[in-house]
């Protein structure tokens, strides 16, 4: 409890430090957040004023500890054009969970079959495919793959939409609007985890119980499942973990190129306004997803070693 106490608190910390970069990145960026909010055309006496209004002649560090003194409360405070930030959250940040909750399912499904494929069957034919392949598709980023799949699957073909359109709800109107913006974040993230799947069964086929329930006459499946699959588990959970950061980071990129009604249009246009509170809740909304991910790993990781030390 201790040393899970300890974890948390250093995430913590670790949040709140990258939160302050945040500040500190967007304060720097050329330009002013009162003439990206009113325009070229506003009297220096109006820019003035609404610096004032938003707090933008305070010192950095005053505004750094306002900001997160709200955010323990839950309170995100207020975008430069004056909406609450947690109402944008709101209404912005399911579509982009559901966009990297389906890459990961797909992810996690996709790369647990070919892994354990590769392990099992090492000199196969698709055992060479999959080398080059699976490296090829972690090289790649996430922003080509997608431009792709438009070329191919909705320019050449017309199978699916090129761009999402939005239903009454704020979601896609339809699940193909789903199909190949889930297949643009989740082929990187195949490509990786596959190779750490493939690896960490490797290892842990090698085992002595695992020789032990072979020489039994155990079946492959029975041996794979119950034997190899056990030891690998802890690996594979990481690399998993891992992931949803890599899936929530690569959504901004994904949802900008298929017009897609989530976090990314609302980052790109935070960024273009300086709006440093809704850059940081962006910020700050991930960074709590992947911390409950973790622990949530860190949990089925000690789990899995049960009874082994």
């Amino acid at each position: 409890m201790i040393s899970f106490a300890r974890l948390l608190l250093r995430r913590v910390i670790l949040l709140v430090t990258l939160l302050a970069c945040v500040f500190v990145a967007v304060d720097l960026l050329p330009g002013s957040t009162a003439h990206a909010v009113l325009g070229r055309e506003a009297a220096p006496e109006q820019i003035a004023a609404k610096e004032r209004e938003l707090g933008l002649d305070r010192p950095l560090a005053v505004r750094f500890w306002q900001w997160i003194s709200g955010v323990a409360t839950g309170d995100f405070g207020r975008t430069a054009r004056g909406r609450p930030v947690n109402d944008l959250l709101v209404e912005k940040f399911p579509p982009t969970l559901l966009l990297g909750g389906l890459a990961l399912a797909v992810t996690v499904l996709a790369s647990l079959a070919l892994g354990a494929w590769w392990a099992t069957r090492p000199g196969s034919v698709a055992a060479r495919v999959l080398q080059p392949t699976t490296t090829t598709a972690v090289a790649v980023p996430e922003f080509v793959i997608a431009t792709v799949l438009i070329l191919v699957f909705a320019l050449a073909l017309g199978w699916l939409p090129a761009v999402t359109i939005t239903g009454r709800s704020g979601m896609p109107a339809g699940p193909e609007m789903l199909v190949l913006p889930v297949f643009a974040l989740a082929l990187p993230q195949i490509g990786w985890n596959t190779r750490v799947v493939r690896a960490a069964l490797s290892d842990a086929a090698l085992a002595p119980h695992v020789e032990s329930a072979v020489l039994d006459g155990l079946s492959s499946r029975t041996v794979l499942v119950r034997h190899v699959l056990p030891f690998a588990l802890p690996t594979i959970v990481a690399s998993f973990a891992t992931t949803v950061g890599m899936l929530l980071g690569g959504a901004l990129v994904v949802e900008t190129v298929f017009n897609y009604p989530g976090l990314g249009a609302v980052l790109a246009g935070s960024v273009a306004d300086r709006d440093t509170s809704v850059v940081a809740a962006v910020v700050a909304l991930s960074g709590v997803v992947i911390m409950v991910v973790l622990a949530v790993a860190d949990g089925i990781r000690t789990w899995s070693l049960r009874g082994r030390r």
